[in-house]
């Protein structure tokens, strides 16, 4: 296989009632049959704007305006890397039809996940439809003011909570407190995953958050598939074992050091991407990172960020504002 990286571009266009277009790869060409967002190759020379546009007119017939960036995803399929570069696509003139023969499909954005797709878009998904913030708890001091500290939180945004207990902790204080904390993630529309315990997680219907020791020892997927699975990942084979055990996410890093591993440095967005090119779940990153971050994860094919200082409310504060960090 080259290592010449073959770049796409592709466009996210959503009609009047929300759907999404998509359109089937034809036969004849590489991965056909499956369904992608429409694009193309971009030529030598071209910005990613014009080279969408071009596409976007010689393939739907359409004149698009190309918005705002959604993500990068760097792939590496068995015979080639790809670097599949997303734009929501801001309004077009035109009504959009197969001028090569390809079917096309206006899909509401709930049926997405259910199209056949390469695996390079799937990433793309879970940009629209996924929170673009994880966070992953604290260890639990005072009771009453971590519970106070989740509501800030959900109350700021957060839609997607990892709880996590400190070592050694009381079993039976631990289990009221995912159980209340699952009553608080609910109320706010939030998934909630609980870390490593998979009766628990099954006891109380939530997701689970498998550390990479657990997740490597297993062979099986622990929960049924309409729990949510996700998984911490630190290097290729984690992540390769996330993907065949069925994980929905992965969380992958250090990117960069953080306080609660002093000393110790980030592997850094390049190689972050390298290894985000060897799957294709969705994945966060963590270590070091914060809401200011959420763009260049993006940007290195990342669902977005995992944090714990970063997306914990301290006492007294109820919203962070846009570009706070604190890990």
């Amino acid at each position: 296989m080259s290592d010449r990286i073959v770049e796409v571009i592709a466009g996210v266009l959503q009609d009047a009632r929300g759907r999404i277009l998509l359109a089937r790869r034809t036969e004849g060409r590489d991965l056909a049959g499956l369904w992608e967002f429409p694009g193309g190759k971009r030529e030598p020379g071209e910005t990613p704007e014009a080279a969408l546009a071009r596409e976007l007119y010689e393939e739907l017939g359409i004149d698009a305006e190309i918005g705002e960036p959604l993500i990068r995803v760097p792939h590496r399929y068995p015979h080639k890397r790809l670097l599949l570069d997303v734009r929501r696509v801001a309004s077009w003139r035109g009504t959009p039809k197969g001028v090569e023969s390809q079917a096309l499909a206006w899909v509401p954005r709930g049926k997405l996940a259910s199209y056949a797709m390469p695996s390079a878009d799937r990433p793309v998904v879970a940009a629209l439809l996924q929170p673009d913030r994880l966070l992953v708890t604290p260890a639990p001091d005072d009771d009453a003011a971590w519970l106070a500290a989740l509501q800030r939180a959900l109350d700021a945004g957060i839609r997607r909570v990892q709880l996590r207990a400190a070592t050694g902790i009381d079993p039976g204080r631990w289990r009221a407190l995912v159980a209340q904390a699952t009553v608080q993630c609910r109320s706010a529309d939030a998934e909630v995953l609980v870390n490593g315990d998979i009766d628990l997680a099954r006891d109380l219907g939530i997701g689970l958050h498998l550390p990479q020791s657990q997740l490597m020892a297993l062979d099986a997927r622990p929960l049924p598939a309409a729990s949510t699975l996700a998984a911490s990942c630190h290097d290729a084979a984690s992540l390769q074992r996330a993907e065949r055990l069925g994980c929905d996410f992965a969380v992958l890093g250090p990117v960069a050091a953080t306080a609660s591993h002093p000393g110790a440095p980030g592997i850094g967005w390049a190689a972050f991407a390298a290894l985000r090119e060897r799957a294709g779940l969705p994945i966060y990153a963590i270590g070091g990172l914060g809401e200011a971050d959420i763009d260049a994860a993006r940007g290195h094919g990342a669902q977005g960020i995992a944090a714990i200082r970063a997306l914990w409310p301290p006492a007294g504060v109820v919203a962070f504002p846009t570009g706070t960090k604190l890990d």
